[in-house]
């Protein structure tokens, strides 16, 4: 039983090693821009190809752009860029009753607001958390949140 503990206890340390690691990275602008992809589960991981498929091609007016690694769990647009990741970890933020949210087209969403002005806003009570960066020119526009709520609500299950 001490292995098993031992096995489990390796294993939930290296999945929180993989989820620190996949916080945000941003290089440069464009093409350039380099994000971490999230590591999820096999479910969570086809429920965000679902999304990817269904994003739109602008949000706010501007135009989807390649991220690096091109991956089906990330997604950009315009410049400075929105910037979204889906299969991210739960925020620890959720457990505080006291964050601030909003429901956009029926989507419920967390919000943190980081020290240089952007906003980290992220999906809540659906099976996989989608996080959106919103820089901090874009950071109290609930037009993006409006733009992607169809599909996410099409694509990412309700629930826990």
């Amino acid at each position: 039983m001490t292995f098993n503990r031992r096995v489990m206890l390796i294993s939930v340390s290296a999945a929180a090693c993989l989820s620190a690691a996949a916080v945000y990275v941003f290089a440069g602008s464009g093409d350039d821009e380099s994000v971490a992809v999230p590591v999820p589960t096999a479910e969570v991981a086809g429920y965000c190809k679902a999304l990817h498929a269904r994003l739109p091609k602008t949000v706010d007016g501007m135009s989807g752009h390649a991220l690096k690694p091109a991956s089906p769990l990330t997604a950009g647009w315009g410049d400075p860029t929105i910037v979204l990741r889906c299969g991210v970890p739960r925020p620890a933020n959720d457990d505080d009753v006291n964050t601030p949210g909003a429901e956009v087209g029926g989507v419920s969403w967390s919000w943190q607001q980081d020290e240089d002005g952007s906003a980290r806003l992220t999906t809540t009570l659906r099976k996989a958390y989608v996080e959106l960066l919103l820089p901090a020119r874009y950071a109290h526009d609930a037009t993006p949140l409006a733009e992607l709520a169809p599909a996410v609500k099409a694509t990412i299950p309700a629930g826990l």
